[in-house]
């Protein structure tokens, strides 16, 4: 449900070595016994850090184009690959703006670019006079950049102009613009074309875990099934080989973890390439083919393993500050590497390594110069034990200040999807209610990616019963601790944790103090019944997973928060954006209205400008500071001690 610009980005995830010592800024202390803060810091100050993506080398591999949204709106930089300041291309002060790449052949950039989070993205050209060019028109498009053609002539792009519900692909001439149907779409999802622009590898899926490939004859039209299985397994498509001789896929058919195969295009023959006691992610090649990328999921940390195809050995990377490697990138002349290191006190930072001299050079520094590193926390991996006996992972954000002496309330944190996973990192929400004094347990509930297919599947149609009753256990686990009041424990989610903050008040009324709902849907019914023309292919999907509205709609009402309001007894905040094309403000508007019938406190913040999620500082500002001070009013404080009993009078 997350979309790129969603809380996940801001609020925790909804929809994650030898040579050279870097120094990290502001660099942390060594591990040991905790210390309060340094001071405390007010929201102006920590929201002075700047989230940053994305990334591609310039055609003379000399800067890198990225998004940041250092002036408040996300928008296009590029910095030189040896350091120095970056410089901004483009200057929205309203709409979302993001980086997709630059010319292979000369100094254009292609950008992406929605209206006030309304999920209608094009794609744009920037020149280098500063002038910009709507690719894909009409008010009804939504377009996106599917990558370049082999010998960068050409862009493909998925648009929708054709039928809203699904995107066809298009080839673009770089020079021109003129463009070409490649396939005509009507309900895969495209995958990646191979260099010589003779096959396209789809995906279909039929449930959330199981899907299949199917490679595509541009020229004879025909489509093959490639990955016909018995069972629950998915298959998913990660690139061609430079020579167009095979097929790289994803799959976990026949295990737990997700692990990357080779298939070769003429004999159909298959083997693995790369596997680990996690799901293997992604794997990439560059463009000769001689280096391959691979991301692995370590217990919600991306980890990179970069190997030489000729002699398959790995390659050494540079000592790199404590976090995850994230968004790789290797250049097109395969020399250097651009990549994201995030670690639990350092918010996401960019990097290149030139290969040849071994050196590695960090191009932006986002932390905000007012704050100490010392005074954030480092995470910590838990798990405890379900009423029915599964082990239940998580992410535990300590304060320095908490201890058996001086206790501190807690939120459980629940994370997004269906089916995502909060990843261990830098998360500026979280970090800013610790420092505050909050106790932080993001719970990966059952249903979360990253912990295998058994995992991953036990939420199918049980949502509003055993994924929920796995965080409202995570009180439990919150209470054992020393440093924790277990009299103040609040929940608090984004999307579809927004959905779990919901049904924890409705179905386990005593459970929390508090609940905040962020985007979060209140009425499935009639959610899975409108929703948007983009999501269609994707419908017989969702309904696997939640319910179909038309045969269920007796389950789906029985775990709709908003047709048991009645029993939300607890301080609510909600917070939504009025342009959500995903969960529409019609939701949050019943839920206030049905809860406030009840005498509830409810306070209720729209964002005009926003959709699923925030598009700038201003809303994230303005949100974070209203989930502070409701939860200091109703959370924070002791609860008040029973009124002793009256004298008799005498």
């Amino acid at each position: 449900m997350p979309s790129r610009l969603t809380v996940s980005r801001t609020l925790a995830a909804l929809t994650l070595l030898p040579l050279l010592a870097l120094a990290a800024p502001r660099p942390a202390k060594p591990t040991g016994a905790p210390s309060l803060p340094s001071k405390q810091y007010t929201l102006e100050q920590l929201m002075e850090t700047t989230d940053v993506f994305g990334a591609s080398f310039s055609p003379d591999e000399k800067r890198v184009l990225f998004t940041s949204n250092e002036t408040g709106i996300f928008n296009v930089f590029s910095a030189p690959v040896t350091g120095g300041e970056p410089t901004q291309l483009t200057r929205s002060t309203t709409d979302a703006t993001l980086a997709v790449s630059y010319f292979p052949r000369d100094e254009r950039v292609l950008f992406s670019r929605d209206q006030a989070g309304n999920e209608m993205t094009h794609l744009y050209v920037l020149t280098p006079d500063g002038q910009e060019q709507d690719l894909t028109p009409g008010a009804g498009n939504r377009a996106s950049f599917h990558g370049w053609s082999h010998d960068g002539s050409a862009f493909y792009v998925l648009s929708s102009e054709r039928d809203p519900r699904y995107q066809d692909l298009y080839r673009y001439d770089a020079k021109t613009y003129a463009r070409t149907l490649l396939f005509q779409n009507d309900g895969y999802k495209v995958g990646a074309v191979s260099p010589d622009e003779k096959w396209l590898a789809l995906e279909k899926a039929h449930t959330t875990a199981d899907s299949d490939v199917h490679l595509y004859n541009v020229a004879t039209k025909e489509l093959k099934h490639l990955t016909p299985h018995q069972g629950i397994a998915s298959w998913r498509v990660a690139t061609f080989d430079p020579a167009s001789s095979a097929l790289y896929l994803l799959t976990n058919e026949g295990s737990e973890f997700t692990r990357a195969v080779r298939h070769m295009l003429a004999t159909g023959k298959r083997e693995d390439v790369e596997k680990a006691d996690w799901d293997v992610m992604y794997l990439t090649l560059s463009k000769k083919g001689t280096l391959r990328v691979t991301g692995i999921n370590e217990h919600g940390r991306a980890v990179i393993r970069v190997t030489d195809t000729k002699t398959g050995k790995p390659l050494a990377l540079p000592k790199l500050p404590e976090g995850g490697i994230t968004d790789v990138v290797i250049a097109r002349g395969e020399k250097r590497l651009a990549f994201y290191v995030n670690g639990d006190r350092s918010p996401a930072n960019l990097y290149v390594y030139d290969l040849a001299t071994k050196k590695a050079t960090r191009l932006t520094d986002t932390l905000s110069p007012a704050i100490d590193a010392n005074d954030l926390v480092v995470s910590e991996v838990v798990h405890f034990q379900a009423s029915d006996g599964l082990r239940i992972p998580g992410i535990l954000f300590k304060p320095h200040q908490a201890t058996a002496e001086k206790k501190a309330p807690a939120i459980v944190w629940a994370q997004g999807g269906p089916g995502d996973q909060t990843y261990r990192g830098y998360l500026s929400f979280i970090q800013y209610l610790v420092h505050h004094g909050y106790v932080v347990l993001a719970v990966n509930n059952r249903g979360s990616s990253g912990y295998g297919k058994t995992y991953f599947t036990a939420d199918d149609q049980k949502h509003g019963r055993e994924p929920l009753r796995d965080c409202v256990e995570a009180k439990g686990y919150l209470t054992g601790l020393p440093y924790v009041d277990g009299a103040r424990v609040g929940i608090l989610g984004a999307s579809y944790g927004g959905y779990m903050v919901l049904a924890a008040l409705a179905f386990h009324p005593d459970a929390f103090n508090v609940g905040v709902d962020v985007f979060g849907p209140s009425d499935w019914v009639s959610l899975l019944k409108d929703l948007p023309p983009h999501q269609e292919a994707f419908r017989d999907v969702l309904y696997q997973e939640m319910g179909n509205p038309e045969t269920q709609e007796d389950m789906l009402r029985a775990i709709s928060p908003l047709f048991h309001a009645e029993k939300i007894r607890k301080p609510l905040l909600v917070i939504q954006g009025a342009n959500d094309p995903r969960v529409k403000k019609a939701q949050s508007d019943a839920i206030v209205q049905a809860v406030r019938k009840n005498k509830v406190p409810v306070d209720y913040l729209v964002l005009p400008d926003d959709g699923h999620g925030f598009g700038s500082k201003k809303s994230e500002a303005e949100s974070t500071e209203r989930i502070r001070t409701f939860l200091d009013e109703h959370l924070k404080a002791p609860p008040a001690a029973p009124a002793a009993p009256a004298t008799p009078a005498e």
